[in-house]
């Protein structure tokens, strides 16, 4: 009986696990829409996608790789729920009198190699942000939340962006422009993720005093596909 209550999910990661498949799923939508700011070329998609990375550590730093990893699994589920059922809705003839076909095919016609792209790169990425999120707070000592936010997130957003953008866009933008287009990428999600960290951190005091968690991510196992180990 106590490994069950143990195992009980809380109120909090409930609603964080919501908020963390509605961003990714906003996200994809928002990605059909490019947008500038000053110089820079980007997917609208920037301004919600960076929130899953803050929850990803708000969520590992409080309660552990474990629950990470089926946080991530979760959203990855939901967001391929969405894609598929966009893509049958898409698939299926409009009727007669509509006339909203192309703007319907724009938002839920994503091409494979796009669809493929945008679903390893976010594994890939939230893993990796969350391992080192792990690792960092094992080897301070559980110091410095800050510094490992901020590191982990360009280690993943990094690992994102340079999985993505060549499988999802390689031939379609110059080769050349591919380097740069990466490292902006990288460095405006990071001042996304610099510029509310003092809301990350109050999320995360406020979340350990509430649920009383503060888990050290000793003896576990990294495997991506232990959804049950928690």
């Amino acid at each position: 009986m106590k490994q069950k209550e143990n195992q009980k999910i809380s109120v909090l990661f409930m609603l964080y696990s919501i908020l963390f498949c509605v961003c990714l799923i906003t996200a994809n939508v928002l990605e059909t829409k490019q947008i500038s700011l000053g110089p820079a070329n980007m997917t609208a998609g920037l301004i919600v996608f960076p929130v899953s990375y803050i929850i990803n550590d708000v969520v590992c730093e409080v309660w552990g790789y474990g629950r990470t990893r089926m946080l991530i699994w979760l959203g990855f589920a939901m967001n391929f729920m969405f894609v598929a059922f966009g893509a049958i809705a898409d698939w299926i003839p409009g009727a007669p009198y509509w006339h909203g076909e192309e703007g319907f095919h724009q938002i839920f016609g994503l091409a494979p190699r796009i669809a493929g792209a945008s679903f390893l790169a976010f594994l890939s990425g939230s893993f990796i942000n969350a391992y080192v999120m792990s690792r960092m707070k094992l080897s301070s000592a559980g110091k410095n939340f800050s510094y490992r936010a901020v590191m982990s997130t360009v280690f993943g957003e990094f690992t994102d962006s340079i999985i993505f953008f060549p499988l999802a866009l390689g031939g379609v933008i110059p080769w050349e422009e591919m380097p740069s287009l990466v490292i902006t990428q990288v460095l405006i999600k990071t001042i996304y993720e610099i510029i509310v960290l003092p809301i990350t951190i109050r999320v995360v005091k406020y979340t350990k005093l509430h649920d009383h968690e503060d888990v050290y991510d000793k003896d576990i196992a990294y495997n991506i596909f232990k959804v049950k180990d928690l």
